[in-house]
């Protein structure tokens, strides 16, 4: 069912993955999936629509408690990891980002200090220096046989910079890491020691290759939990980010009752159509789920035994994305663009993930075989014809 998509098509749909590629260009740079929508999403929605209460206001309408998402979530952390949330310190966001941004102007004032790992997911970046809070990286480092988290430089930076919170992606974008339970143990023992606040970014869990194991950050002990608000969707595993529609759990009973002294509607509400698609997806889509995780095991292959010669990849534990470092082929800061002009391949660029991404791009493999194997060709003949 994955591998019957052809660039024509995938032109035709509305997206703009897709839309904003020129003609003739593959794009490989956003990260959504080309692949379909799992049919029990398509078939929930069209029963709501053909027999059910159409568009009006849903069951659970100024009753966040009663929406179905909540429980749909606290079943699947406890089916898929074994933790036990309570519903009541879950909430529903539209997507992760303005959870964050939430988070942030409850939790912090302008000033405050917020660390993360770099390279980091741009919006991240964006959203923490135009808030106006003190932007504070820790890059990941490359240890030959992958990348890892340096835990004695993040806590050097916590001290130095008085960080109040941090923003802990697992699985790691752009790198596919996935942390290992003695790394986040590590990061939970600095977040103790500072009293930080620490906002998990979980969404690429479901996208977990073996033999790796997502561990849930708030998983690690009670006091850990505490602290800590942790962000899901299915929007990555599912290829359902249009639908604008995510969850938070928020141990940290600070922000918990700072959230709720806001008035109900202050930060918007989700649709009764994107709670329906979630739902669905989560409790029906795990068939369709199985067969895009091999899908994009096998495509994670492809990748590794096919970029252009000069090109250092670590395959990525989780995640559809190839975090590629293009300095020794000498193509400048953004070798994106480079692959954009003679290979007409849309690549995201390493430096929009900060500093420590210049020279690096970010592949996005999460297509039929047939549109990968024309971007890798492509890619090669271009590296080839320059050292021509």
């Amino acid at each position: 069912m994955f591998d019957e998509l052809d660039p024509a098509t995938l032109r035709r749909r509305a997206g703009v993955k897709w839309d904003r590629a020129a003609p003739g260009v593959l794009p490989a740079w956003i990260a959504d999936m080309d692949f379909p929508v799992t049919d029990p999403v398509r078939e929930a929605l069209a029963r709501h629509l053909e027999s059910g209460p159409g568009l009006g206001y849903p069951a659970w309408d100024n009753q966040p408690e009663k929406n179905p998402l909540v429980g749909a979530f606290v079943e699947r952390m406890e089916h898929r990891y074994s933790l036990a949330l309570d519903p009541a310190h879950v909430r529903v966001f539209t997507e992760l980002i303005q959870t964050l941004q939430v988070v942030l102007h409850l939790a912090t004032r302008p000033g405050d200090a917020v660390v993360l790992h770099t390279p980091a997911y741009p919006p991240f970046l964006k959203t923490v220096t135009d808030m106006g809070r003190r932007l504070v990286t820790v890059p990941v480092t490359d240890g030959g046989e992958g990348w890892a988290f340096d835990s004695e430089r993040l806590a050097e930076a916590v001290a130095r910079h008085d960080c109040r919170v941090l923003v802990l992606v697992n699985p790691h974008n752009p790198t596919g890491r996935v942390m290992t339970r003695e790394e986040l143990s590590a990061v939970a023992e600095i977040a103790a020691r500072h009293d930080l606040l620490v906002v998990a970014d979980e969404i690429h869990a479901e996208l977990t290759y073996e033999p790796h194991r997502h561990i849930p950050f708030a998983s690690l002990d009670p006091e850990t939990a505490g602290r800590t608000v942790t962000l899901s969707s299915a929007s990555k595993a599912f290829n359902l980010a249009g639908l604008r529609c995510s969850v938070a759990h928020i141990g940290d009973g600070r922000v918990r009752r700072a959230l709720e002294a806001q008035p109900p509607q202050l930060y918007g509400d989700v649709s009764s159509l994107s709670v329906l698609a979630t739902v669905a997806a989560w409790q029906e889509g795990e068939p369709w789920l199985e067969e895009a995780r091999r899908t994009l095991a096998r495509n994670r292959r492809m990748v590794a035994e096919s970029l252009p010669p000069g090109i250092r990849h670590h395959a990525p534990e989780a995640t559809y994305l190839a975090w590629l470092d293009c300095r020794e082929l000498g193509l400048g800061a953004d070798p994106a663009a480079f692959f954009l002009e003679e290979a007409g391949v849309m690549l995201s660029p390493g430096p929009d993930f900060g500093a420590v991404g210049e020279g690096f791009a970010r592949l996005n493999f999460a297509t039929s075989k047939a549109v990968l194997e024309e971007i890798l060709d492509r890619m090669r003949n271009a590296v080839e014809r320059r050292g021509a």
